[in-house]
């Protein structure tokens, strides 16, 4: 298979030819959306469905799951989510630490003593809504100070971030969707604290990361979940077929074949936000080719959204907001048709609306 072919798959399974007529049919939606930045999972579904989009939707609940980073499931997949999050030993408790795992291994505590602490004082503190500032000082008050550190943007001492992202959701805690500051509640109907780890709920994961964004590599799917290659590698789905993509062995689940060797047209132009499910796929070279552009899709601080235009990333594009306007800055890689043009500025008509600005401009820079 070559890249074109399995960017077209993508494009499908990803929803972005708007065939599903509701959230719940979305399989990006199945998978955990995330909303890392300002209206990113509005302007995902926005990518995806045809008329009024709206993140408050009872079937739906935030919660930091995946990597720490906050995402909206549908409650009836909440529960085999949460399983998924249950690290399997210390060294996964440890892998899920990301950027912090040095402040982890410092307790001298087993990483999943670590993580279930912390868990069982979110779940005593977070009986009601609360803010995260409340609920950090409160938690951190009751762990050992080896859990915590000092904040100098805060300008106070309190538990290390990515702890208490990974435990709330094991404690049973929630976030509220469009809350601001960012706050806590206790999920509804939150059972006893789990600590039994849920390979098949792990393996389930894997599985919908290969659905989405496959055919792909063991350490795609790691990183996806974030956790180490040596996890996923223990929770590998079993019924999965090797493809050669580009010369490079990859994987996707054996009923998907079909679907890849087939895909529909990719004969769409859509604008994805920043952290949108399509560029959340791990392999950064197969979905962009050329370093430099990479640089423009992938920065350190501040990414842009992306132009999907045939089955392609063509470009990336901004925003900025000045009173009732809205001012969409597209910048294609290339040189576009007059007919692909007109369809991204009928799509920022969309991001418009769906922000709520009465007026939008439309500039095309370079």
């Amino acid at each position: 298979m070559d890249r074109r072919q399995v960017l077209a798959y993508r494009v499908a399974e990803h929803g972005l030819h708007r065939s599903a007529k509701d959230v719940a049919d979305l399989a990006v939606v199945r998978a955990g959306l995330q909303d890392s930045m300002r209206d990113t999972a509005l302007l995902a579904l926005v990518a995806r469905l045809d008329g009024p989009v709206s993140l408050e939707d009872e079937r739906l609940v935030l919660a930091w799951t995946l990597r720490g980073a906050p995402h909206h499931h549908l409650r009836t997949d909440l529960p085999e989510a949460l399983r998924a999050l249950i690290p399997l030993d210390d060294a996964d408790a440890l892998a899920r630490m990301l950027w912090q795992r040095k402040e982890l291994a410092a307790t001298g505590l087993a990483a999943t003593e670590v993580v279930f602490t912390a868990a069982a004082a979110l779940r005593e503190v977070v009986t009601a809504p609360m803010t995260k500032g409340a609920v950090s000082t409160a938690v951190t008050q009751r762990l050992p100070p080896s859990f915590a550190r000092w904040c100098r943007g805060c300008n106070a001492t309190h538990i290390h971030e990515q702890l208490m992202r990974i435990a709330s959701p094991l404690g049973g805690v929630r976030l509220v969707t469009g809350a601001s500051p960012a706050t806590l509640a206790p999920l509804e109907g939150r059972g006893r604290l789990r600590k039994t780890p849920d390979p098949a709920a792990a393996t389930a994961l894997v599985e919908r990361y290969l659905r989405l964004n496959g055919p792909a590599s063991p350490g795609d799917a790691a990183e996806f979940a974030g956790t180490a290659r040596a996890v996923v590698d223990r929770t590998w789905p079993a019924d999965l077929v090797p493809v050669d993509v580009e010369g490079k062995t990859r994987y996707l689940p054996a009923d998907r074949l079909p679907a890849l060797e087939n895909p529909p047209e990719p004969d769409v132009v859509r604008l994805l936000p920043p952290l949108d499910p399509f560029i959340q796929a791990r392999d950064k070279t197969l979905l962009v080719p050329d370093p430099l552009r990479r640089k423009e899709v992938w920065k350190m601080l501040g990414n842009p959204g992306v132009l999907l235009a045939d089955g392609d990333i063509a470009g990336t594009w901004r925003t900025k907001g000045s009173g009732s306007k809205l001012t969409v800055t597209l910048t294609a890689f290339d040189p576009l048709r007059p007919a692909v043009r007109e369809e991204a500025e009928a799509e920022a008509a969309r991001v418009a609306a769906a922000r709520g600005f009465e007026k939008l401009a439309v500039t095309w820079a370079g």
